[in-house]
């Protein structure tokens, strides 16, 4: 079975013990969610969340040898405390959030997640909502998608990389994309230019950076006094949000006289990882998905 990346830190940093009840709101395979409840026992718990439906079937089966201890539901991460509550699950003593893809997702060509095979152009983590990355492409102009280029993927040359994908419609498959921004866009040393193509309109279809902003905070509320959460990020967009959350939850802020009647700001949190852990040498060795990997950790105060 697929190791998720960080595992061991990962771990560590929630210290899941007996009787705990954790949130996994990207259950993904249910690697995390699988160790959590081996250092648990005999009574931890955990709720398992993600918006693909696959990855729950998946999870279901890594994780049925745990019978009740394990409830699992397709959710979104900003929809996950709802559903949380909606089942009676209150004060999680940890939770996780690893926003990375799962090799399950990258290695399905019918998913449309990666360009070194061909397949239909989707990327949406759930195929029953929301439109495909080939609607978008083919329905938006260059405009608009040298904004989304620019803003969810970094892209150099956003312009004409628009430009070439604009002149290339309509397209429907990953091959068809890669080819048509192969030629226009950057490659960022040894990454192949239309990776960051790709992980734009990923991250477009599914909303991704404004589901992160709105579930942190809401996060952060669901926890029990001492209790931990991890988010595990792979790219830049990801790590500023999460580090912009982190900051602001662990902020103490008291007003300063002559500046009007301010309300106090005490801090919700505070940060268990000054700086982000990454992986080892030997982890990225036998995984290099995991060299971009960061997870940063807060703790939650009473």
């Amino acid at each position: 079975m697929h190791t998720p990346v960080l595992f061991g830190e990962v771990i560590n940093a929630l210290k899941p013990g007996t009787g705990g009840c954790y949130l996994d709101v990207t259950v993904g395979g249910g690697g995390h969610a699988e160790g959590i409840l081996e250092a648990s026992a005999p009574d931890g718990r955990v709720l398992g969340t993600d918006a693909d439906a696959r990855a729950i079937q998946q999870a279901a089966e890594r994780l049925s040898r745990f019978g009740p201890r394990v409830v699992l539901r397709q959710a979104w991460l900003d929809e996950a405390p709802s559903v949380a509550r909606q089942l009676g699950f209150k004060g999680f003593d940890g939770i996780l959030a690893d926003l990375g893809l799962s090799s399950n997702q990258l290695d399905d060509p019918t998913r449309g997640f990666a360009f070194m095979r061909d397949g239909p152009l989707d990327m949406r983590f759930d195929s029953s909502r929301g439109v495909s990355a080939a609607t978008l492409i083919n329905t938006s102009d260059v405009n608009g998608l040298t904004q989304l280029l620019r803003e969810y993927g970094e892209v150099e040359r956003a312009r004409q990389v628009a430009e070439a994908i604009w002149e290339a419609r309509p397209l429907t498959t990953t091959a068809q994309l890669r080819d048509a921004v192969a030629g226009v866009a950057r490659s960022r040393g040894r990454i192949h230019p239309a990776t960051q193509v790709f992980q734009a309109l990923r991250i477009a279809v599914n909303d991704e950076l404004r589901r992160l902003r709105e579930a942190l905070p809401l996060l952060l509320e669901i926890l029990a006094p001492g209790g931990r959460l991890a988010v595990i990020t792979f790219h830049s967009l990801e790590d500023r949000i999460v580090k912009q959350a982190f900051r602001d939850a662990t902020m103490n802020m008291e007003p300063q006289p002559g500046f009007g009647q301010g309300q106090s700001l005490h801090a919700m949190a505070l940060p268990v990882n000054r700086k982000p852990i990454t992986a080892s040498q030997e982890e990225i060795a036998a995984n290099p998905r995991a060299r971009s990997a960061k997870v940063r950790v807060v703790e939650k105060l009473s």
